[in-house]
């Protein structure tokens, strides 16, 4: 099988070609920081270009058969796992991805393909009484026409996937902006793996542009009717004005602090391994990753030791290397905030219970302990390797604690006393929240989504069935109806 080839180009209207923009993009691997490749940035002309080939591919598409759209997503999930070490290693050059994660990524980019290959026969319409003598009413489900996506760097490929599978199994057709930090694996390899899984011409189109060029012109793009975002909740609210100025749908996947709790009564070794592991899954860069370790005061200590320790085991380095666990964050830039981030916090009293260095993009695995809710370690998004743990004295002020931000994207509580967990679970603000686990879980049938600043709408299963359709009321009268004008 031969690798794909040629993924420095704009993919539109089934043709691949440079950007006609006169900026150059240079996509950059963040632990070499070498040049991958450069391309010719889009322009406006060929966004408008791409929204007109979704809008002409539209009709026939959303009247396909539902078989022949199951099978064209079946075949690229076929795909997808035949091709499982190219994407690999892509998201490892392009994304600084360690092997586990990237494993993690490609298996749920395959998973949401193979789940939305099951829209196309689940999309339901109903028929319903009239109060009109002699009527009855149809309504019908039916794809929006055309979405379009902004998608993130962290985990480009299945977040851009968990939008793109459902969009186009229902009947929509696409384009796509993938963030240039990852502009193939958000965006140019997808294209290339729909078309060698034979999706129609004009279905799916790929546009890679800077965001100061062709940004707020692509939220709000007249064709598009739903736009769907991920990434930082200031971008956001401003993709989410843009949407609502152009009276079209959104759904905004946002940033999260997310509270870890461990209750006086947690299995403290089974407690730490899943802090660990929903901390540091691609170096803390998931909007999912655990922010805040919040442990009841009686543990506090063993815990913090055992968190510790375990920390500092952590390989750190070249994610091109199997055994590592902590690879680069994503640029200069995010080292130098999450540093000012960690050393405000110890100027305001943190102790830097390990790590805080840094060699190129690689951050060590950071633990800050004596947190207060004012440090920027508490109350910001970190999104890098670098966590807070502090201790609470009663359930109630866990509860005040966790939801002691604007953020409420996930979290999770440890205890062996399952209905204790549940009923404090039910009272933090958050879309998710997962008991004796950690926060970074994502299944692609559960509904995935935040409250507060975190975002709206859901990912997953039916609820993003009903994200990416609309509904039609048709009535039909029957008899003659007698009109009183």
């Amino acid at each position: 099988m031969m690798s794909y080839t040629a993924l420095n180009k704009q993919f539109i209207n089934g043709q691949w070609t440079d950007g006609r923009a006169e900026e150059t993009i240079d996509n950059l691997n963040p632990f070499t920081e070498e040049v991958i490749h450069s391309l010719p940035s889009a322009a406006i002309s060929d966004v408008d270009t791409a929204f007109q080939a979704a809008k002409n591919a539209s009709a026939a598409w959303a009247s396909s058969n539902p078989l022949f759209r199951r099978d064209l997503l079946l075949n690229a999930a076929r795909l997808i796992s035949e091709r499982q070490d190219e994407f690999i290693d892509w998201l490892t050059k392009e994304a600084g991805s360690t092997y586990i994660k990237g494993i993690i990524e490609v298996q749920q980019a395959h998973d949401i393909l193979v789940e939305a290959a099951s829209f196309p026969t689940r999309m339901h319409g109903r028929t319903m009484a009239s109060t009109i003598d002699g009527k009855e009413s149809y309504v019908y489900c039916k794809p929006w026409g055309v979405v379009s996506l902004i998608s993130p760097w962290n985990f480009p490929l299945y977040l851009s996937m968990r939008t793109i599978a459902p969009a186009l199994a229902v009947g929509n057709t696409m384009v796509v902006k993938p963030s240039v930090e990852s502009l193939v694996t958000g965006g140019t390899i997808i294209a290339k793996l729909f078309d060698e899984a034979g999706f129609p011409t004009g279905v799916f189109n790929v546009v890679v542009g800077k965001s100061n060029v062709i940004g707020d012109y692509f939220t709000g793009h007249p064709v598009s009717k739903f736009v769907s975002f991920t990434g930082s909740t200031p971008v956001g609210k401003g993709i989410g004005r843009i949407a609502g100025e152009s009276v079209k749908k959104s759904a905004l996947e946002l940033g999260g602090n997310n509270a870890f709790i461990v209750l006086n009564d947690a299995d403290v070794e089974q407690a730490v391994a899943g802090a660990i592991f929903g901390k540091f899954l691609h170096q803390g860069q998931v909007c999912m990753a655990t922010n805040r370790i919040l442990v009841h005061e009686s543990i506090y200590e063993e815990f913090k030791n055992k968190f510790v320790a375990h920390a500092r085991t952590l390989p750190y380095g070249d994610p091109a290397d199997k055994q590592t666990v902590i690879g680069p964050v994503i640029d200069r830039k995010a080292v130098k905030r999450i540093l000012g981030m960690i050393d405000e916090s110890v100027k305001m009293g943190a102790v830097v219970e390990t790590g805080n260095q840094a060699s190129g993009n690689v951050i060590q695995p950071t633990v800050l302990s004596n947190v207060t809710v004012d440090m920027p370690i508490f109350k910001d998004e970190i999104f890098g390797p670098a966590v807070s743990i502090m201790p609470f004295k009663t359930d109630e002020e866990a509860i005040v604690l966790a939801n002691a931000t604007e953020y409420g994207l996930s979290g999770a509580v440890h205890t062996r006393d399952i209905y204790r967990g549940m009923k404090l679970a039910r009272r933090v603000e958050t879309g998710m929240i997962h008991i004796n686990d950690q926060s970074d879980n994502d299944e692609v049938h559960s509904p995935f989504g935040g409250e507060k600043s975190s975002g709206t709408g859901r990912f997953g299963g039916d609820f993003m069935l009903e994200e990416m359709t609309t509904v039609q009321w048709v009535s039909v009268a029957h008899e003659t109806r007698q009109y009183p004008f």
